[in-house]
């Protein structure tokens, strides 16, 4: 499940909110052992995921990074090469 989160601080052009959400649900599934919760749990699912999405933006909107940005189409590039030799 976890591995569809992403790196998303220091990149440019920065994150899309669609993005944060993403993790965040990925983060909320991971905790919950669910990929789809119970319509009994289904607001305390929402829930979660809104209050880890806004806390993630805060985050990441916060960090102080020297670095200079990432390029994501290199970075995307990058993940691709290492998968072909993992998976090789």
């Amino acid at each position: 499940m976890c591995r569809n989160i992403k790196t998303l601080a220091n990149f440019e052009p920065p994150a899309t909110e669609d993005e944060i959400r993403a993790s965040a649900l990925q983060f909320v599934r991971k905790l919950s052992g669910t990929t789809r919760p119970s319509r009994a749990n289904e607001a305390a699912f929402d829930r979660a995921v809104d209050e880890v999405t806004e806390t993630a933006r805060r985050l990441i909107a916060s960090l102080q990074i020297n670095a200079p940005p990432r390029n994501r189409e290199e970075e995307a590039r990058k993940a691709r090469e290492r998968a072909r030799e993992r998976f090789a």
